[in-house]
């Protein structure tokens, strides 16, 4: 199906907390080609996967428009995102990820990923309050 059409999103039995963040990518389609390739199904580390669940993130999806990232990552309500990220820092193989993707990142070499990430502000939404 095509995107077109939208994305299946996760049904929780739940609510749960959204959290949004952007990153660019350095503009050069090879490099932007094998970051895409390096976050396909099967590429990724499985470490890297386990320790996101590991710290209590839900889902994680990210988004591509040209250099922009875009992710979304959705937790539990009492998830600390602080704190989570402070952990997942420190998780065998993340920072040695962190070195890996930053070849194709704008951002400074050794930084983690809550220091690449920027959380983006919501301006707007539809939900209906009660």
């Amino acid at each position: 199906m095509s995107e077109n059409y939208g994305f299946r999103v996760q049904e929780y039995d739940g609510p749960v907390k959204r959290f949004c963040q952007t990153l660019d990518l350095k503009d050069n389609p090879e490099l932007i080609a094998e970051y895409r390739r390096r976050h396909s199904e099967g590429e990724a580390w499985s470490e890297i996967i386990d320790g996101i669940r590991q710290v209590g993130i839900l889902e994680m999806e990210i988004y591509l428009l040209g250099t922009r990232l875009f992710m979304i990552v959705e937790t539990p309500l009492d998830f600390d995102w602080d704190s989570a990220m402070d952990r997942l820092s420190k998780l065998p193989r993340q920072q040695e990820w962190e070195d890996y993707m930053s070849d194709f990142q704008q951002a400074a070499p050794g930084s983690s990923s809550n220091e690449k990430w920027q959380m983006m502000e919501r301006i707007f939404h539809l939900y209906t309050k009660r």
